[in-house]
């Protein structure tokens, strides 16, 4: 039972007090301080080399550290722990993905990167395939990288919100400065620095709701398993192979697995961070150590949202129109009874400011070192002027300000995209399925050419990207939720009518395309740019005889790099034997 529940209030906002105010500006000041300290040490920033890539000196720990958070933003520690409390805990199988896509990673895509040793993965393609496939592929993600970071900026600004009665448009023009000032200031070594920081916060966010929450609960948290199984909520086992179901064993494997890799094995914000360590060595146990954090971090984030229901579980805020989204049960539980003790609520608060923080300055660093290498550079060699190389840093700090701006505007559409954690899925997926389909296609298939890979991966993107914008006309029913215990409840809110990525049960009318389940988004995106990008290239290289050049060795995944190799020595022992012949002969 829970205690007090009849004593609450409908609607009540806390404000938060002095401490917590206290609390906040301590952890903003000390993000915005870790930027001017390295904005004015090392070797102030005089490289492009030392502002984007921190000159190779990152150590194993914290960049783990960092590895993790960049991508574990407050659409997690909101947005995980909202989907458990409404759809239980099968998400919680989506992690599993890191355990079958490490090693993926590490002996397959990173080496290709290492030993390219460049700024932007982009130019990987195009030494492989040539400039539109490195255009294509670069403007696809940095527009989901736009996107996606606009969703984590918008996300503390429910939780700011919901404690403080700050309007939410606010809350993100806050929050988007602060992160924008630093992240631009202090390069990414500051941003690496203060992930491990914010890191460490996100854990005591967390704390600070299951501890406030035991108080709460007659038993503690004892029987919070046992409640979450009475309301259904515990489910790990649903092996339907239907793929228009939103969440199952198969689709959360393996899209999991899919999207483990379009974002450790080719995304450039982890592959610039993965390439700051001193060797590929030390980058590979950054990776592996990583993987246990991020485990331990979303299953803390998942048992929180049990623990949620837990307390709520008689009175749902969302039924009972005490919120209007999902996604703010848990800010509505930190200004409802965290507020009781100064200063917890101000932690809770830093926790989500500091998710989002990671991520966001995480992705302007990256999407800063894109536009310079693979648009600022190219247009200057196109118009035939000398890129002025000791302004690189200047250059480089001016483009993380746009973007940073940029990010601002799609933040302030963001609420409009439902399920703060499908958006992103739905996001990521729909664009970041083709951008692992044209590097796999280029680096496991030797015979792709780039006619190939761009025309397959302009039809996985249309396609891919119809389905999440199709799926946005459908709804997803929660599991039942109660308001028996509630004083003065309300009417059934808007939820019933709230559109978001995800489950089609009520659908069936739909283009069948627009049911699929967001987990299928980057698996598809996958597989039809790798069939359509091969049979493309197979089709041009027999009518055109296009691309019969032999290919460089070190553009291709290691076993695939040695048979080059091998093939080429094998060539030339053969070539050097007939000439020797042909020399006798003379």
């Amino acid at each position: 039972m829970i205690r007090s529940q009849e004593n609450s209030k409908d609607n009540s906002t806390s404000v938060l007090q002095w401490p917590d105010y206290l609390v906040i500006g301590v952890m903003l000041s000390i993000s915005t301080g870790i930027g001017i300290y390295y904005r004015f040490t090392g070797g102030r920033q005089r490289t492009a080399e030392e502002y984007f890539s921190a000159n190779r000196s990152m150590g194993v720990v914290p960049l783990a550290i960092a590895l993790t958070v960049s991508f574990m933003s407050a659409i997690t520690l909101l947005g995980i722990s909202a989907e458990t409390y409404v759809h239980g805990t099968q998400i919680i199988l989506i992690y599993l993905g890191g355990f079958f896509g490490t090693p993926i990673v590490l002996y397959f895509y990173l080496p290709v990167f290492a030993e390219m040793n460049t700024m932007s993965v982009y130019e990987y393609l195009e030494r492989r395939f040539g400039v539109r496939a490195r255009l294509l592929a670069s403007t696809a993600n940095f527009t989901q990288l736009l996107l996606y970071t606009g969703v984590v900026l918008f996300a503390p600004s429910l939780a700011l919100e919901a404690t403080t009665g700050l309007s939410g448009d606010m809350s993100v023009l806050l929050i988007g400065l602060i992160c924008t000032f630093y992240s631009t200031v202090g390069g990414i070594k500051a941003v690496l620095i203060t992930d491990v920081f914010q890191g460490v916060l996100m854990f005591v966010a967390l704390t600070c709701v299951l501890s406030v929450a035991a108080s709460n609960l007659d038993d503690g948290l004892s029987n919070v398993w046992s409640i979450a199984q009475e309301g259904g909520r515990i489910d790990f086992f649903n092996f339907s192979f239907d793929p228009t179901e939103r969440h199952t064993w198969w689709n959360l494997l393996i899209g999991g697995t899919a999207i483990f890799l379009s974002l450790y094995g080719v995304n450039q914000v982890q592959i610039q961070r993965l390439l700051t360590a001193k060797n590929i060595k030390s980058s590979q146990r950054a990776l592996l150590l990583s993987g246990p954090i991020t485990l331990l971090l979303a299953t803390f984030t998942s048992f929180s949202g049990l623990v949620l229901y837990a307390i709520y579980r008689d009175c749902d805020p969302l039924t009972s129109g005490k919120i209007s989204h999902n996604d703010r049960i848990m800010p509505y539980f930190a200004a409802e009874k965290m507020s009781q003790v100064p200063g917890v609520t101000g932690l809770f608060i830093s926790g989500v400011f500091s998710a989002s923080l990671s991520t966001i300055s995480a992705m302007l660093n990256s999407l800063a070192a894109m536009a310079l290498e693979d648009y600022v550079k190219p247009l200057c060699r196109k118009i035939g002027v000398q890129f002025p190389a000791e302004k690189a840093t200047l250059i480089g700090k001016i483009l993380a300000i746009c973007n940073g701006f940029n990010c601002l505007a799609v933040a302030f559409i963001a609420k409009s995209m439902g399920s703060l954690v499908e958006a992103a899925i739905g996001i990521s997926g729909a664009i970041g399925g083709p951008i692992l389909g044209i590097f796999t296609l280029g680096m496991f298939v030797e015979k792709a050419n780039e006619t190939g890979a761009v025309f397959g991966t302009a039809i996985a993107l249309i396609t891919c990207i119809w389905a999440a914008f199709g799926n946005l006309m459908t709804t997803t029913p929660p599991l039942p939720l109660s308001i028996d215990g509630c004083v003065n409840s309300t009417v059934l809110p808007d939820y019933r009518n709230v559109s978001s990525f995800g489950d089609n049960t009520d659908s069936s009318s739909n283009l069948y395309l627009y049911r699929i389940s967001y987990m299928w988004y980057t698996p598809m995106g996958l597989i039809i740019t790798l069939l359509v990008g091969y049979l493309t290239s197979l089709a041009t290289r027999r009518i055109f005889h296009k691309d019969a050049r032999e290919p460089d060795p070190n553009l291709f995944v290691p076993f695939l790099a040695a048979r080059i190799r091998q093939r080429r020595q094998n060539a030339e022992k053969t070539t050097g034997s007939q000439m020797f012949v042909l020399e006798n002969r003379r």
